[in-house]
């Protein structure tokens, strides 16, 4: 049931089946998180792989392999803050944006395997980032671009995969342990 409507626009307190039939079509979503900083910088992150697991229709996890910085994990630890979008970048124009409060559970901490689980085909990652949803909208999109599928880029899990578990950490622990903002990252 809609929470809002306009000409362009609709919110809902939770995904229904059509929100999960759009989702799980996407082959990409971005991320956005901030600190409560005012200074401190927003960040977005684009997503790909089979990397989102829908839990039920107020719940969303995600894989977060890892990268070139940890802001999303600071962010969400500090003020649990995030948004997902997903966009049509084929078939009928629209744009979905989910909001709610986040919380990760990174590889050290009890209770990984378990939601590592919810991805098959991943043996690694630096955490997993669950959303519980407060808001749901769903939007035009009408400039939002066609663009091509041509397959998923291989070099991220290449690089995730490639080392041993104790490097790896290693490596983690000393490329993640704070943000750009200073906040807390990854901590032993």
């Amino acid at each position: 049931m809609s929470l809002e409507e306009t000409d362009m626009a609709s919110s809902y307190a939770e995904l229904n089946d059509k929100l999960i039939a759009f989702i799980g079509r996407q082959k990409m979503f971005f991320v956005s998180t901030a600190p409560l900083s005012a200074e401190g910088s927003v960040n977005l992150s684009p997503k790909g792989y089979d990397s989102l697991a829908i839990i039920d229709s107020r719940t969303i996890a995600y894989l977060d392999l890892g990268g070139s910085g940890i802001e999303t994990h600071a962010h969400v630890r500090e003020n649990g803050r995030i948004t997902l979008m997903f966009c049509a970048f084929e078939g009928a124009a629209n744009i979905v944006r989910v909001y709610g409060r986040g919380e990760t559970i990174t590889f050290d901490e009890p209770g990984f395997a378990e939601k590592l689980a919810l991805f098959p085909g991943f043996t690694r990652a630096r955490a997993v980032v669950t959303v519980h949803i407060t808001r749901v909208s769903d939007s035009c999109g009408w400039a939002v671009p066609f663009y091509d599928y041509r397959g998923e880029r291989d070099q991220l899990r290449r690089w995730v995969d490639a080392a041993e578990d104790e490097a790896w950490a290693e490596k983690r622990y000393a490329t993640n342990a704070v943000s750009i903002d200073g906040l807390p990252g990854l901590v032993r």
